[in-house]
């Protein structure tokens, strides 16, 4: 693997494992289950899970339909991810 490629694949899972947290902060402040969150947002449960430990990466129209299960914007979910970011090893 070149230099290049082993930055892009750390570069991901900061970002996927940052999303992630970033998820569960939102859902967690509105005090709502994981399970919860998959029902306002028509994911399983298991899917919010594994967004959560950013194992997963969702698509656009996931993110959306997250969004929209946590009463928030697109926007407004990914505003600290940059922060957030920095703070992932």
């Amino acid at each position: 693997m070149k230099a290049d490629d082993n930055f892009m694949e750390q570069s991901k899972t900061q970002v996927l494992k940052a999303l992630g947290i970033l998820i569960r902060q939102y859902r967690m402040s509105i005090r709502i289950s994981q399970e919860e969150l998959g029902l306002r947002s028509h994911l399983d449960r298991t899917y919010i899970s594994g967004l959560e430990r950013g194992v997963r990466n969702p698509s656009l129209t996931v993110l959306v339909s997250l969004a929209s299960g946590l009463n928030i914007t697109v926007s407004e979910l990914l505003e600290n991810l940059e922060t957030e970011m920095r703070n992932v090893e």
